[in-house]
């Protein structure tokens, strides 16, 4: 089947022929017709398959008759991250681009300005992550009951990153009489939960088992020491023919510190994680899809966010902790029909990570020897602590004692010092009576305390003064004291 048997009209056909394609893919297949049809469409689909273009050409398709309203949008496409909403909006350039569709692409680390110039004139679509949609709206820039087709893309990232208590909010703000295109890579029994609540008689479409990686992805799992990491990670990237890769860790600092010791060992590399503001996370994709960047280590925030259709390598340095993100991880390589390589690097404590992986795509990860690891060696020479592979801190406080040479512990012979015995005096005992039994029950007589008493006080005492023989003791002084008598 081409492009020009799925109802398209000549100008949308012409855009897709200018971006070089000429064969849809299996969702696109399937998913444009229902589209086009009006109905509700629950998609789930492998990441990489091109379920971006399976909405954007049957919206441009549908919106192309109509005009847009001052502040309200005619559509809205929500993303989970601010990388993939740019990748759509950049889809509805190539896409669009015979047509006067307007649109405005709301992500944070932007301006408000500058959106709110575009939602003014009123835009066709409306392309936004949750957090600052729900920002626009609260301030009065945008009004959402005119939407006549909702997109939720990438639904099961949205649970994971918590945005669906946003998307619910969001949802009730639109018209009931709308349609809804529901797209997830996985399909957990959360997210079918919420196609029910937001989809009406949906038609669904699945081209691929749920979670399972592309067939063009050769994978390969490497087991090393915790400190041995690093210097696996660069045989690795040594032995291979790396293009272009993205090397994925878990945490944030972990980029950094990762991203760092490459550049050391001379390495083309660069980093690219949340807590980087928007103008840098856009330069630096620009630059690593112009090949000007080889190595990218960044976050799971580009796991969904990047589209390159020629990306030799992924490198998992952090097996991930959640199963589905392994599957987004190396789904950035093998796109559009050509071969990827993706290789994930375990220690011993990843074993229940890589199980559940296993568990979820149904087959053991192939496993993979690399040659020359010192498999001693300290990984973190640079001394940056035990984070991305490093050494592991010692606790403060704490430590650790080297042996003594041998000629240390040789046994000395002690000194042997006699104590003079000094005999004991022998002190007569005087015989008392043994008490009788009757004297024994009788109670010991209370003897009062003796307190010491300073010169000022007895002297006070003499003169019959304060504590005297004349003035009463107060009662705090004697509180827990027991006085004969």
């Amino acid at each position: 089947m081409n492009f020009t048997d799925l109802g398209l009209s000549a100008d949308v056909l012409r855009a897709v022929a200018d971006a070089g394609y000429e064969k849809p893919t299996p969702i696109q297949e399937q998913a444009i017709p229902f589209v086009l049809m009006g109905r509700d469409v629950l998609g789930s689909a492998q990441t990489g398959t091109g379920k971006t273009a399976g909405f954007t050409l049957p919206m441009i398709e549908i919106l192309a008759a109509g005009r847009a309203r001052a502040r309200m949008a005619r559509s809205l496409i929500l993303e989970p991250t601010r990388e993939l909403a740019a990748q759509v909006a950049e889809n509805f350039e190539i896409y669009g681009k015979y047509h006067k569709l307007t649109k405005a692409l709301l992500i944070g680390g932007v301006s408000y300005g500058d959106q709110d110039k575009l939602l003014d004139r009123g835009v066709d679509v409306l392309i936004a992550t949750p957090g600052r949609l729900l920002d626009h709206f609260e301030r009065g820039r945008i009004l959402l009951n005119d939407v006549k087709i909702l997109v939720i893309d990438e639904a099961d990232r949205m649970l994971d990153m918590g945005f669906i208590p946003d998307v619910e909010k969001i949802v009730r703000l639109l018209p009931p009489l709308r349609q809804t295109l529901f797209f997830s890579a996985t399909m957990p029994p959360e997210i079918r939960r919420l196609a029910d609540a937001f989809l009406s008689n949906p038609k669904e479409v699945s081209v691929a088992p749920p979670a399972s990686p592309a067939a063009t992805v050769t994978q390969g799992l490497v087991f090393v020491p915790d400190r041995a990491k690093r210097e696996a990670l660069r045989r690795l990237i040594g032995i291979e023919q790396v293009k272009n890769s993205l090397i994925f860790c878990n945490r944030k600092r972990d980029v950094d510190v990762l991203f760092r010791s490459l550049k050391r060992h001379g390495f083309n590399a660069a980093a690219l994680h949340g807590d980087m503001d928007q103008g840098t996370r856009t330069q630096t994709l620009e630059s690593f899809k112009r090949g000007e960047i080889q190595l990218l280590v960044c976050s799971d925030v580009a796991a969904r966010g990047l589209d390159i259709d020629d990306m030799s390598h992924v490198f998992n340095f952090d097996v991930p902790m959640h199963a589905e993100d392994y599957i987004h991880r190396i789904g950035r390589t093998g796109r559009a029909g050509k071969s990827g390589r993706a290789f994930t690097l375990a220690t011993s404590d990843d074993a229940k990570y890589v199980a559940a992986i296993e568990a979820l795509i149904g087959k053991p990860i192939p496993r993979v020897v690399v040659e020359g690891i010192d498999m001693t060696a300290d990984a973190a020479e640079d001394g940056r602590g035990h984070a991305a592979g490093g050494r592991k801190p010692r606790a403060r406080g704490h430590r650790t004692r080297e042996p003594r040479p041998a000629s240390h512990r040789t046994e000395q012979p002690r000194a042997e010092h006699p104590r003079a015995e000094q005999p004991r005096a022998e002190q007569p005992r005087a015989e008392q009576p043994r008490p009788s039994a009757h004297q024994a029950r009788e109670p010991a007589p209370v003897v009062a305390p003796q307190r010491r008493v300073s010169p000022q006080r007895e002297s006070h005492a003499a003169s019959g003064g304060p504590f005297g023989h004349d003035d009463p003791v107060p009662a705090f002084l004697l509180r827990g004291r027991r006085v004969a008598g």
